[in-house]
């Protein structure tokens, strides 16, 4: 490692835990296999004055998604033998059903599970496991897009994966990664951590912020193959040279879980076998990040370069940001800086045909654009040719109107401008057949309240927010996994009449869903 190169990490990994404050973390740098940068700091259990270190239990979260692909790969090379397998498991879809390989690549079209239990009622640090899983997935009806012909993150598609293979193997998920992936790539204290209550060493995730405190987060999901994966820094380092070691084996399950992969039409999909495949820095890489209340991961390899950057916080700072920062460091560059521009006339709120989504643009006080439409809100940076991007999400004004434009969703729409202020008589309660469950809109002294209730209780009711006629959406903000469903967009029907007879009901991870009107 050069002189320059060691002056530019130590800055790094000095500025890190100011730049995104909390609890503590763990940090690593590799090039070639080699560590360049090996950094824990903070504390894994601040109340218990637990130290964190490299060899801290952390929970990886949807990191464990490219573990399950590659057992999958690893003992099935051709996934598809697992087709039926699949559609065993969906004994009430009215639709062809997706394929293993939809599964692995986010394109089986099933809507999220713990987006759907929030329809069903369910309170946020509620239980969920075995059993609710089951019956949200085996009670699936139809799916909001044909498998293959979009993206849209689903994590019980690895849970499914992971159940499958505990059948046909007959051995548990915990043994099967033990001893088909972590003992072959030296992560020897890496486990499944299916309970997310606790860890065994004592590592807690904290919720709150350095301005207002932090507090233990509480999580109540049984995870298995979509988010279960529990490892230390030194694990993921192991993994990582694995990577690296084996990256001229067209058979090494990293090879195999990186190649690429197309939409049912041929398109290039940027996601696949559980990892995304994007640019980094102008760079192509390939990685993941990971999620839960109190706890934030990210990894990335860049092949090219033969660099790895892993980042592991028991708190809710950006790891994404942080793994950007450290791999400007190590490439010795400088994050681009967006262009200073003048605010775009097409500014407002739009309706999305196809998803049936709201799509709310508005520029933020620091420069950037707002865009509200996935399940969380994504900056784009202003263009000279007058669009707007965040490296893949592009919005382009044309003569036809505003594109939304979503590559790595297979995805372009037109978006349907909404103006007017919706009216408040749309209160009353609506049920949803096909997931047995209701939407109950309330007028509590002249404003509208909404919340969801179904077989996993009675959610709570929150303050719809107005975007057009007939249009309005309900908050999500907290919900079982760490990143919500967003915002609900309930799009009102009238009938002849001119009264509100019914509401589609969707958000980025389930879309789609119609529920009709049956009582006041």
């Amino acid at each position: 490692m050069t002189t320059s190169l060691a002056a530019r990490l130590e800055r790094a990994l000095e500025d890190l835990p100011r730049r995104y404050p909390g609890p503590g973390g763990a940090v690593a740098v590799l090039r070639e296999g080699a560590v360049l940068a090996r950094h824990a700091w903070g504390f894994a259990n601040a109340e218990r004055r637990i130290p964190f270190t490299p060899k801290t239990l952390f929970r990886m979260c949807s990191i464990t998604k490219q573990f399950t692909c590659a057992l999958v790969l690893d003992a099935f090379p051709d996934p598809s033998v697992l087709d039926g397998d699949i559609s065993g498991r969906l004994p009430l879809l009215e639709q062809p059903a997706p394929g293993a390989l939809h599964l692995c690549h986010n394109q089986s079209g099933l809507r999220d599970y713990w987006a759907v239990a929030m329809l069903q009622g369910s309170p946020v640090e509620a239980p969920f496991g075995d059993v609710e899983a089951a019956r949200l997935i085996a009670g699936t009806r139809t799916l909001h897009f044909a498998p293959g012909a979009r993206y849209s993150y689903v994590n019980q598609n690895f849970r499914i994966l992971s159940d499958i293979l505990e059948a046909r193997t007959g051995r548990s998920f915990a043994e099967l990664l033990r001893a088909r992936i972590f003992g072959p790539a030296g992560m020897e204290s890496a486990i499944l951590a299916a309970d997310t209550r606790a860890l065994p060493d004592g590592t807690e995730g904290y919720e709150g912020s350095q301005a207002g405190g932090f507090r233990a987060a509480e999580n109540r999901i049984l995870w298995t193959g979509d988010a279960g994966l529990a490892a230390s820094l030194d694990d993921m380092i192991a993994w990582e040279t694995h990577i690296d070691a084996t990256r001229d084996d067209a058979a090494s399950l990293h090879r195999r879980l990186s190649a690429p992969v197309a939409f049912q039409d041929g398109t290039p999909a940027d996601y696949g076998f559980g990892l995304a495949r994007g640019p980094a820095l102008g760079r192509a890489a390939t990685g993941h990040g990971g999620a839960l209340r109190g706890w934030r991961s990210h990894r990335l390899y860049l092949p090219a370069e033969r660099l790895s950057v892993v980042v592991m916080f028991n708190h809710l700072s950006d790891a994404h940001a942080a793994t950007l920062d450290l791999l400007a460091a190590a490439l010795g560059e400088a994050r681009p800086q967006p262009a200073s521009l003048p605010a775009p006339a097409w500014l407002g709120a739009y309706l999305e045909p196809e998803t049936g989504l709201a799509a709310r643009i508005d520029r933020l006080p620091e420069g950037p654009i707002r865009l509200r439409y996935g399940h969380s809100a994504e900056r784009l940076e202003l263009q000279p040719d007058g669009s707007a991007t965040g490296g893949r999400t592009r919005l382009r004004p044309t003569a036809e109107g505003l594109w939304l434009d979503r590559p790595q969703e297979n995805f372009s729409g037109l978006l349907r401008r909404c103006e007017g202020t919706p009216a408040r008589d749309v209160a009353g309660r609506y049920r949803c057949a096909e997931l047995e469950a209701e939407l109950t809109v309330a007028d509590a002294g002249g404003v509208l309240y909404g919340g969801f209730s179904g077989a996993l209780g009675q959610g709570r009711m929150e303050l719809l927010d107005p975007i057009g006629p007939d249009l309005w959406a309900l908050p999500c903000p907290r919900a079982l996994d760490h990143t919500p469903p967003g915002d609900w967009t309930l799009a009102f029907r009238r009938d002849a009449a001119g009264r509100a007879a019914g509401v589609t009901v969707g958000c980025w991870l389930a879309r789609g869903l119609d529920y009709a009107r049956i009582g006041p």
